[in-house]
């Protein structure tokens, strides 16, 4: 059992005002941020405003760097050249970087996004260059999916792993989420999913789709930014959490 628990938010993925607006609101209750860098999302402003909020915050801040595929949102597995794809994360990367530096702020992990991230998990290849990408921007920590590919490869790295779990999906019994064409695969009820929350962070456990107890070891939970009223759910998401007793902290 742990009494601590990292949220979270996939960030700088909407456009204009309202997504700027949205970011901060989220900036209020998360512990750390990933900023889409430009693969699915994102651009110089987003990136800096949101860099400069977070700060302001104290939320620790991450690279979220994507297969470049901004037509799909990086939804899509694409099969580029390994030095194709490794060219494209590494800028995408030390473009955040650049814009971290210029506000005074840093990088402290790396989150994969979309297909990248799901591809990374089951594929050791992918997740070496990611982990290799990871070491040589200067970051020590990577956020992905427990018993995966991409903590095996950060573990052998001496990389601080740290594993993420969703409140708002249904698992399958290996651990894996289950696919969003499935019915079931993305949950809606507020109160089931501050339930699951709770069991998730306190207990480092989750009942899969198919009534097995997985047990995960999750230390951060992803607040998905995309889903209408995503600030308001994350501000019932926390106080639930801290009615339980447990603290929210890197």
């Amino acid at each position: 059992m742990s009494g601590v628990i990292c949220l979270n938010a996939d960030l700088g993925e909407l456009p204009g005002a309202e997504g700027r607006a949205l970011d901060a609101a989220l900036l209020g209750v998360l512990t750390r941020c990933n900023v889409a860098c430009g693969g699915h999302a994102g651009d110089e402003a987003s990136m800096r405003e949101t860099v400069r909020v977070a700060k302001q915050d104290g939320v620790r801040i991450g690279a979220h760097p994507s297969y470049p595929d901004l037509e799909n949102f990086g939804r899509v597995s694409m099969a580029l050249p390994q030095d194709v794809l490794a060219a494209s994360l590494a800028a995408q990367i030390a473009a955040l970087a650049a814009i971290a530096s210029e506000e005074g702020a840093s990088l402290v992990h790396l989150k994969p996004h979309g297909a990248l991230y799901n591809d990374a998990a089951k594929d050791d290849a992918l997740a070496a260059l990611i982990v290799s990408l990871t070491q040589r921007a200067g970051i020590s920590e990577l956020i992905g999916p427990p018993r995966s590919a991409l903590e095996t490869a950060a573990q052998a790295a001496g990389l601080t792993f740290i594993a993420e779990g969703f409140a708002d999906r249904s698992y399958e019994p290996d651990g894996a989420l289950t696919p969003r064409k499935m019915p079931g695969a993305v949950l809606t009820d507020s109160g089931v999913i501050e339930s699951k929350a709770v069991t998730m962070a306190r207990d480092g456990t989750v009942i899969a789709r198919t009534g097995e107890t997985l047990h995960l070891g999750i230390r951060t939970l992803c607040l998905h930014s995309d889903t209408p009223g995503a600030d308001v759910h994350a501000v019932h998401l926390r106080a639930a959490l801290e009615a339980a007793g447990l603290r929210i902290a890197p």
